[in-house]
């Protein structure tokens, strides 16, 4: 019995000296300032990473079965083309988070050290994002139509294939072969996507790091990064599940193959109310590892190469 309280003694001890340790380091760390582009460099890391999963959603909203679940998919296309397809597009996807997530940071975080910025509370901060998801949401469209043909490619059949082979020949063959506005195909909904994707996960880390910080129990460490950056990532799959289906079937599909927004609308509705929200529990397995990927990626780049504030 003594030695089983020593025992939790000893824990206590441990972890109260961990606490303190935490808390010392971080008073003495300098306070630093993302750079601009810190916020695209996170997030093509962080897509290069989860870029199977993403792959599997793609498929997943695209596919009009009602009864395929993701393994099944999964065991389709590693037994059809190999486990390399699960990267099929990688290049459209990093490319895509180097135009729309270096675009979206960067404006986001230009604007929160103005000095306008630096008083606006949590409502300034959001139109800051709401701004910075509309000029990278359409910044980015071209790649993002590239990012879901490559990866919508795997499960066609070899002879309705497009076969680009990386994103910039993806690029220039809708350009040469469909028109340059065929580029921005979509764009309208990958915009409006954007803005609840930026304010759901730059506005939403932001205000839970700080939360997190005034209960007196997190320091600035990976821990509460990861924290905060679950939450963010929860609430802006949320809000963007209804605009990625209908931006996911809209990029994907064939010139013609829709009319308007309303066809689309009335496709995806085949499967009632649930099929704007197709993909959700996908969807938030790849959102939430990219969303906490980036976020750690974005918080290391800051603590380690970013601007001292005293310097600014």
């Amino acid at each position: 019995m003594l030695t089983h309280s020593t025992n939790e003694q000893a824990a206590r001890d441990t972890l109260s000296f961990f606490l303190y340790f935490q808390l010392l380091m971080a008073s003495k760390r300098p306070e630093k300032t993302s750079r601009w582009y810190f916020g695209g460099l996170a997030s093509a890391g962080a897509a290069y990473c989860t870029h199977p999963l993403d792959l599997l959603k793609v498929l997943y909203q695209t596919d009009v079965r009602n009864n395929v679940s993701m393994l099944q998919l999964s065991r389709e296309i590693i037994r059809d083309d190999g486990v390399t397809a699960l990267y099929n597009g990688v290049t459209a996807a990093v490319l895509r988070q180097l135009t729309y997530s270096t675009t979206r940071f960067a404006i986001y975080e230009i604007g929160k050290q103005s000095e306008f910025g630096k008083d606006s509370g949590f409502f300034g901060r959001i139109v800051m994002a709401a701004i910075g998801g509309t000029v990278g949401g359409f910044v980015g469209s071209p790649a993002d139509l590239i990012n879901v043909r490559m990866q919508n490619d795997v499960k066609l059949p070899p002879e309705r294939r497009r076969n680009y082979k990386n994103a910039i020949d993806g690029i220039m063959r809708v350009w040469r072969e469909e028109g340059f506005r065929r580029l921005f195909a979509g764009a309208s909904s990958a915009t409006a996507r954007s803005v609840f994707m930026t304010i759901g996960q730059l506005t939403f880390y932001d205000q839970a790091k700080l939360t997190l910080f005034e209960t007196g129990y997190f320091t600035d460490n990976i821990g509460t990064h990861f924290l905060a950056s679950v939450i963010a990532g929860g609430i802006a799959t949320t809000m963007t599940q209804p605009i990625d289906v209908v931006k996911t079937v809209m990029m994907n599909a064939k010139p013609g193959e829709f009319n308007n927004i309303g066809a689309i609308l009335r496709h995806i509705s085949k499967l009632g109310p649930i099929g704007f929200f197709k993909g959700f529990v996908p969807r938030f397995i790849r959102l939430g590892p990219h969303t906490v990927l980036t976020f750690i990626f974005l918080e290391q780049l800051r603590i380690n190469f970013g601007v001292l504030k005293d310097s600014q």
